[in-house]
């Protein structure tokens, strides 16, 4: 008996050890199989460039819709390191609070701290991380956390005395007010305003709270061209703060602020919530880790390294705005300028005139939940600002930049994808207010320039009118699929066809019209001329194709468009860089011409973009054309505004898997050189359609692709994706 269990306890022990090693081997597995996606991000890609032809990036810190940039601004990078900068915008913008590491003390005042001449060189940045050499020999760092930044300047060895400054009235615009305070042997606190965008004021305030962990032997401030050792308090423009550190032994100087647009009570807080103690490498790992959390979201595999690197970053800079504005203790600056308490994250930093046509759905098919905290932050901005819905936020102002009701539609798009924690009856009522009366305003900005013009005779200013279009027919979608209000629904429906007021039988193109007759074809046409903006009903293409007498003749138009791909805002060839130009490649789809969409996207994708410095065809504008890159390179995208569905094109990847809310979507087959579709399976069943409805992939799937290095003329050509009348 006792031999019996002997054995049994000799066999149950194999078993167990067995079962160890079963788990052990597999956690090693789990281990090597883990992919530092963040590593694959080149931050230098696109922050290099001349006019319209140039992303416009830096390539410093961000974090995933971070409040905190830590970097060099693309405007200004002679001003040295800032916390706040716009991925991609087109006009120089924030940079608050530069700060530069110098060698020895400091004997002549910064003033502007660009007098200084200082020389950044050997920068390299992945998701997360930035670093640099200042003045050839000094090693800059920097990483961030959601509301605050940290920098580690490491020192040469030859060096004995080290400053560091920072400016209180200095960034990439000019500023008006700002005031800064030395509080501490190691510590500094102030606020600045926000100088102006695009040569709009922008007269937010934020604040910072900073420290130090060097041995502190000197400090003080500047204003102007004079120099105030010992002295703690400094304002108004071209003013600043200085710290001197005996680096004899101790080489490394480490700095960490927080920053809020409430206060400074605020941003003490956030520092203190987020990053309480000294240690650089956590922080950053913690970055890095987050980073790898959204940028897995989507797996991409494939022999081209580049194109891996390139797909990467686009994808990172697809999610590094909005910008989460509320404090750790939930309070934010609202548009009325008073300080609200959020339930939930605020966002700012709304590009809506760009995001809408690719960003926003890229963010809601990945997080829904993020999405949806946006969607509820432009509602109360739109409530606390007047009553309109805005088209261009930096932090709580209105700058009213750009045009058409482009909010209606980014959050259309939004609750199309998924995005539908929120009560959308107040929201549709928002939408109405902005598109049937006139006047209404967000801040002092309104909501539709020309609404009353357009009200009256049905027509307004082309390119703005096409706007206005699509956000009805935005709305129409919103408030029958949101709120089930199908009166509404039909009226708005109904607008969005006035797109055919615009069309001149003459002429044959759609063009601005007065009551006294129509306006030369050049005119009225925001940043792209009649050729592209013809293509702006994306909503019912087939009556655009209708009324020039058919497909033959809209090929032609879209051939004689694509002849070049690198136009300006003047130009009448197709932009690749810009985003009233971002569909249409797509509109091949509807003319039964699909191999001619899956041959200009493969084009643009491999000629006019690349991982260099000066790699992207146009301003990124907040994700915008980061999203549009990696929308095109996994052939599925977003063409119809408030429209749950794709259309089609052959992807660049032969293995894709996007990890959805629902389920896994994978997606096989893809290829850079053969990139014909001839054939192609969803779920394994043959599909032959252009379109595919989001519904049939948003709880994941597997879709297939049979590519060849010829076009096929019958794949696709059957089933015409949707219009709507």
């Amino acid at each position: 008996m006792n031999l019996i269990f002997y054995i049994i306890g000799m066999e149950n022990r194999k078993i167990v050890g067995l079962a160890f090693f079963i788990v052990l081997f597999s956690t090693m597995l789990r281990a090597q199989s883990v992919v530092n996606y963040a590593n694959k991000v080149k931050t230098m890609m696109g922050t290099q460039g001349h006019g319209l032809a140039c992303g416009y990036l830096y390539p410093g810190a961000s974090y995933p819709f971070g409040m905190v940039q830590f970097t060099r601004t693309f405007f200004t990078p002679d001003i040295g390191f800032s916390v706040n900068q716009l991925s991609g915008a087109g006009c120089a913008n924030q940079g608050n609070f530069p700060t530069v590491p110098l060698n020895g003390e400091l004997t002549t005042s910064p003033d502007s701290i660009s007098n200084l001449n200082i020389k950044i060189s050997e920068e390299q940045g992945i998701a997360g991380y930035y670093t640099a050499k200042v003045q050839k020999n000094i090693q800059a760092e920097f990483t961030v956390t959601e509301r605050t930044g940290m920098a580690r300047y490491t020192y040469a060895s030859e060096t004995d005395k080290a400053t560091i400054i920072i400016g209180g009235g200095i960034a990439s615009t000019p500023i008006n007010m700002s005031t800064v305070v030395i509080t501490g042997p190691n510590t500094c606190e102030g606020f600045s305003d926000g100088g102006d965008f695009c040569g709009i004021p922008a007269p937010y305030k934020i604040y910072f709270v900073a420290e130090f962990d060097g041995d502190i032997i000197a400090s003080g401030t500047w204003k102007d061209d004079k120099l105030k050792p010992g002295v703690t308090f400094t304002e108004g423009k071209n003013s600043g703060l200085y710290f001197t550190f005996d680096v004899k032994s101790k080489k490394v100087i480490q700095y960490k602020i927080g920053i809020s647009y409430v206060s400074i009570e605020n941003a003490r807080e956030n520092l203190n919530a987020e990053n309480s103690g000294w240690d650089f490498d956590e922080i950053k790992n913690k970055a890095i880790e987050k980073w790898n959390y959204y940028l897995g979201k989507i797996e991409v595999k494939g022999e081209n390294e580049d194109r891996i690197t390139q797909f990467y970053t686009h994808l990172y800079r697809a999610l590094i705005h909005p910008s989460v504005c509320s404090d750790v203790n939930g309070e934010y600056m609202g548009a009325d300028f008073k300080v609200h308490k959020a339930i939930r994250k605020q966002y700012t930093n709304f590009s809506n005139w760009d995001t809408y046509r690719t960003q926003v759905q890229l963010m809601t098919i990945l997080d829904p939940g993020v999405a949806s905290d946006v969607v509820v932050s432009l509602q109360d901005f739109a409530l606390q600002s007047g009553g309109g819905f805005p088209r261009w936020v930096l932090a709580n102002i209105e700058t009213g930049v750009m045009q058409g009701d482009p909010t209606s539609i980014l959050i259309a798009n939004a609750y199309a994808f998924g995005a539908r924690d929120y009560d959308p009856v107040p929201i549709l009522k928002t939408m109405r207010r902005g598109a049937e009366i006139p006047g209404t305003k967000s801040q002092n900005q309104l909501t539709r320039p020309a609404l009353e013009m357009f009200l009256e005779n049905g027509f307004c200013y082309a390119s703005m009118q096409l706007e206005y279009t699509s956000a009805d027919f935005a709305i129409s979608r919103f408030a029958l699929n949101a709120c089930n209000n199908k009166e509404v629904s039909k009226n708005f429906l109904n607008r969005a066809q006035s797109w055919r007021n615009l069309y001149n039988p003459k002429t044959g193109w759609l063009q601005s019209r007065r009551k006294d007759g129509w306006v030369d074809l050049k005119y009225d046409f925001r940043e792209a001329t009649y050729n592209s903006y013809f293509w702006m009903v994306p909503y019912n293409i087939k009556g655009l194709i209708d009324i020039i007498g058919g497909k033959e003749e809209a090929v032609k138009r879209l051939n004689y468009l694509f002849r070049r791909l690198d136009a300006g805002y003047d130009d009448d060839w197709y932009a690749s860089g810009n985003e009233p130009s971002f569909g249409i490649p797509w509109v091949f789809n509807w003319v039964g011409k699909p191999y001619k969409t899956q041959e200009i996207v493969n084009q643009v994708i491999t000629k006019r973009y690349s991982s260099e410095k000066n790699g992207l065809p146009g301003n990124d504008d907040l994700g915008s054309m980061g999203a549009w890159y990696v929308f095109a390179t996994i052939g599925l995208y977003p063409e119809i505004p408030g429209v749950d569905g794709f259309s089609i094109n052959s992807p660049i990847f032969p293995y894709i898997k996007m990890h959805l809310k629902n389920g896994d979507l994978v997606i096989k087959g893809g290829c850079e050189n053969r990139f014909y579709i001839h054939g192609m399976k969803l779920n394994k069943k043959s599909y032959k359609s252009t379109w595919i409805p989001w519904n049939s992939i948003s709880s994941g799937g597997l879709i297939e692709y049979k590519l060849a290095g010829k076009p096929s003329f019958s794949w696709g050509i059957k089933v015409i994706p949707p219009s709507f009348e």
